[in-house]
């Protein structure tokens, strides 16, 4: 527990860049001028409602599946019961928890964080996990070891808690298929997969793979350049491409990409 409480104050005290909705909703309900944003965080906030402390701060302080990875590396497969994060959370109010925010001309800011915000953080980052032994002995074995704690952080995911999808899991890192067919960001794909069209078992995954795989393969044969089929939402929501840029040969690419990972996934699902 200790650790834990050590990595998390560590993370929390990382400098973090302050984003366009965090000034925009300062500047749309303090009237303050996007100039002044740090020094209203810095001076101001402490004067505020813990509701509007969390609304303004949530921002910077929603974990990503790439900081779900660090404490799914730390944890492993064992879980940190929800009966035990108020402790958690007092022990980090406690220090206190000061972070760095920075402004976009490069000026940081500290924080003394508060409950509300230490909790929200801590109750985003999947700690109640109890991930399956044999899931977690799965993901140890290459290739999916390559990808170390990212893969970690998806197993850990609620999406699994749903029998039908742990079925679904169980299969995708039990092919035997996949020593040769798996590439790197394939672990990344399916979560997103799932997550988006939420599976109910299966034998629903297998069947509706080959209308998606057809439907992309129209969208490129036809030249349509709308944003990627699949992946989209889970790059935004996790983190893992802040450059929201989307140039046209990119699109394409990522669809290609995508048509060949739906490819490579009807190879190890199950056959009937």
């Amino acid at each position: 527990m200790d650790q834990l409480i050590e990595v998390l104050a560590k993370e929390l005290k990382k400098p973090r860049e302050v984003t366009d909705r965090l000034s925009d909703h300062v500047w749309g309900t303090y009237e303050i001028d996007r100039d002044d944003v740090g020094a209203f965080l810095e001076e101001r906030l402490d004067e505020l409602e813990d509701y509007e402390h969390e609304l303004i701060l949530a921002p910077l302080f929603t974990p990503k599946l790439e900081d779900q990875a660090l404490f799914a590396e730390l944890l492993g497969p064992d879980p940190v019961p929800k009966e035990m994060w108020p402790d958690v959370v007092g022990k980090l109010e406690m220090r206190p928890v000061t972070a760095q925010v920075v402004t976009h001309e490069g000026t940081t800011h500290a924080i003394v964080l508060r409950e509300v915000v230490l909790e929200r953080y801590v109750s985003l980052l999947r700690l109640e996990a109890d991930v399956d032994a044999s899931i977690w002995t799965g993901i140890q074995a290459e290739p999916f070891a390559s990808e170390g704690s990212i893969f970690k952080a998806v197993v850990r995911r609620a999406t699994w808690e749903r029998e039908g999808r742990i079925e679904i899991l169980r299969a995708y890192l039990g092919a035997e298929s996949q020593a040769d067919l798996y590439e790197p960001g394939d672990g990344l794909r399916f979560l997103g997969l799932v997550e988006d069209y939420k599976p109910r078992n299966l034998g629903y995954l297998a069947e509706r793979v080959p209308q998606w795989e057809d439907a992309l393969r129209k969208e490129l044969e036809e030249g349509d350049r709308a944003k990627p089929f699949f992946h989209e939402q889970i790059k935004e929501n996790h983190g893992f491409d802040r450059d929201q840029r989307q140039l046209d040969e990119t699109q394409i690419q990522e669809k290609q990409d995508h048509l060949a990972f739906l490819g490579r996934l009807l190879k190890v699902l199950p056959a009937g």
